[in-house]
């Protein structure tokens, strides 16, 4: 009687493990931790490489709350820099993060902006590795 018992449990718990991993809608996968090649161990915690980039954003970015936008974009996922509006009417910048972060952070520049704007066109230089943080928050420079 105490195999079958202990057969139940094990059988139960590889059918919860599994349901956790499988389970559609539930964000149960994002709590078990998978290795990323791009972590790297540092002391006690875990580092995550940086990288850098430079971007400009074309179409009506000025005038429709877009430097605000982006500043609330980039503090939600983390990402460092800044941007400013420029003479020819864009919005231009920089972007520290995370490879993750950095490409949340591009795909939103090039695709959503503030609900007012109308993106037609962004360009971002090659993301650069870099050791450290050069900024430590996103701002809007004037």
């Amino acid at each position: 009687m105490a195999i079958f018992y202990n057969n139940s449990i094990l059988v139960v718990r590889t059918f919860v493990l599994l349901w956790l991993l499988i389970l559609p809608g539930a964000d149960n996968l994002a709590r078990l931790r998978k290795f990323d090649p791009d972590d790297t161990m540092a002391g006690s915690g875990v580092v995550k490489q940086l990288f850098a980039c430079n971007f400009e954003v074309f179409g009506r970015v000025q005038g429709v709350f877009f430097r605000k936008y982006t500043e609330q974009a980039a503090n939600n996922l983390g990402v460092k820099g800044w941007c400013m509006n420029t003479r020819d009417g864009t919005v231009k910048g920089q972007l520290e993060a995370p490879l993750a972060e950095l490409n949340e952070m591009k795909h939103w520049l090039q695709t959503k902006g503030s609900p007012s704007s109308k993106i037609s066109k962004t360009e971002f230089t090659p993301a650069q590795e870099i050791d450290a943080y050069t900024f430590s928050s996103f701002d809007i420079r004037r």
